[in-house]
This record gives structure tokens, sequence and C-alpha cells, in this order.
């Protein structure tokens, strides 16, 4: 069975950078034709797919957090991780990530974190 776990901080300041990762059991994150998401949900923007990486280390990422968005991944821990520059209170929500076999496909998820953007 395929799991994934968020992990970070609950709490960042603005300007700072959000890094979250995600450890994932049951699988491996080079399995081929495997996509591994982040995706956000708040409560004035909805659901919102960030970005992903694929089992080739090949990164996605929406145009709109392109200029300060980036996911990474350590092969070695099976966990990737996304990194989100700059951030404001608008980027308060709950995180999630997620695999599936498209990157716009989920089919396991993580069961989200609450990072809260605030001084």
């Amino acid at each position: 069975q395929v799991q994934l776990q968020e992990s970070g901080p609950g709490l960042v300041k603005p300007s700072q950078t959000l890094s979250l990762s995600c450890t994932v059991s049951g699988d491996s994150i080079t399995t081929n034709s495997s996509y591994w998401t982040w995706i956000r949900h708040s409560p004035g923007k909805g659901l919102e797919w960030m970005g992903a990486i694929a089992y080739s280390g090949k990164t996605y990422v929406v145009p709109s957090l392109k200029s300060r968005t980036s996911i990474s991944r350590d092969t070695s821990k099976n966990q990737f991780t996304l990194h989100l520059n700059s951030v404001t209170p608008e980027d308060t929500a709950v995180y999630y990530c997620a695999r599936g076999p498209r990157r716009t496909t989920q089919e396991y998820w993580g069961q989200g974190t609450l990072v809260t953007v605030s001084s």
C-alpha cells in the first residue's frame, strides 16, 4: 500500500522560504511512469495543483508559481520536497503530496499539512 507523509513547518514568516517534504512508503519515487505531486487547498483559492516531479526526475510547475517554486527529490530517502520562496499570507493553505500515473492525476494522497504564513 502506498503511503505519503508530509512534513515541514506549520508556521512561516512572510518573505521566507517554505520547504515541505513528502516521505513515501510502499512504492519508489523512481517507479516507472509515476508522478509525485504537490497540491494545496486554501479557502480563498480552492484546490490548486502546484507542481510535480516525475519518476525520471523531470519537474513541472504551474506557470503562476514557476518564478518561486522548485521541486527536488532524494532517492536515497524516497522523498521529494517542495520549495516555495518569498511566501506571503496568500500561501497559507493545507499542502498535500500525492502520487499518480500522470502529473495531473492522483491516486494516493498524504493526509495534508497546514502551513500558515504570518509574522
